[in-house]
């Protein structure tokens, strides 16, 4: 090879061991950034599906638990009136103590009614006529896929200042709400409203202790992130939701069978209790 081919253009790879020590830690920074933003989003993600998992598995099976709590109670109760035994007693008070009481007027009607007077829903549930069904337990796929990109442009760790930083966090707190309701239609107008704002300013280079202080925070946040996810994880309704991470539904469905066969073995274990006093 000849001596002229073996020179180096200047600014090809030659010249990469030569780079500034500061430009390697600001794409450090903003890789950690990034990653952190991923995060985020999918920490974010999992918090919604198991709130909302969470609102479906009250409504659908929570009249059947309460049912069950009723059942053992008289099951308890009967067995008690039979024996007069003082340890039977006792359990059938506990198990009436379990059996959640009725509600009271304000609270049975909370959030039933509006600015018009009561609800549509429980208008329905008066007269009989079908009631909304409950929300879908996870947002669609299309809704998954607005809401990460609008936290990656408008992610509040991206702001340049304390003005910029507010903005970001208001935002971002309305995003967090559609996304939890499932509103693609309202995350698209999000997304426009962003879009039309005024644009986000380039981050200025900082110096090395400022960009070692950036990275410290950033794994400091990370950390945080970190304890908010297993304490998700480990939730009961975290665990139930990770069991049928792709058919929650499904997994609905089969806990509510199981649970109906519990009330049907409990009336029949009372109809027996009560047929011998």
């Amino acid at each position: 090879m000849s001596e002229q081919t073996e020179q180096t253009v200047p600014g090809e790879s030659g010249d990469v061991g030569e780079e500034r020590p500061e430009a390697r830690l600001e794409r450090a920074v903003r890789a950690a950034e990034q990653a952190l933003i991923e995060f985020e989003i999918a920490v974010e993600t999992f918090r919604v599906e198991v709130e909302n998992f969470s609102r479906l598995h009250h409504q659908k099976l929570g009249p059947m638990y309460s049912r069950l709590d009723e059942l053992d109670a008289l099951i308890a109760e009967a067995r008690a009136a039979r024996t007069g035994d003082p340890e039977d007693l006792r359990r059938a008070r506990d198990a009436r103590s379990l059996v959640m009481p009725m509600p009271g007027v304000d609270e049975l009607f909370h959030d039933w009614l509006d600015s018009d007077g009561i609800s549509d829903d429980a208008a329905a549930m008066l007269t009989d006529r079908p009631v909304r069904p409950p929300e879908r337990v996870r947002p669609s796929e299309e809704v998954r896929r607005l809401y990460r990109e609008l936290v990656r442009k408008a992610h509040p760790d991206l702001a340049q200042d304390d003005a910029e930083r507010e903005r970001r966090d208001a935002f971002i707190a309305r995003v967090n709400a559609a996304y939890g309701r499932g509103e693609e239609q309202l995350l698209r107008e999000l997304a426009e409203e962003w879009a039309a704002g005024p644009a986000p300013e380039e981050a200025a280079p900082g110096g090395s202790g400022e960009l070692y202080a950036r990275l410290e925070w950033l794994a400091r946040r990370k950390e945080l992130l970190s304890l908010v996810a297993k304490e998700l994880e480990d939730s009961a309704i975290g665990s139930m939701l990770r069991m049928a991470p792709e058919d929650p539904d499904r997994l609905l469905e089969e806990i509510a069978e199981q649970l109906l066969a519990q009330v049907s073995e409990r009336e029949a274990e009372l109809a027996a209790a009560l047929a011998a006093q």
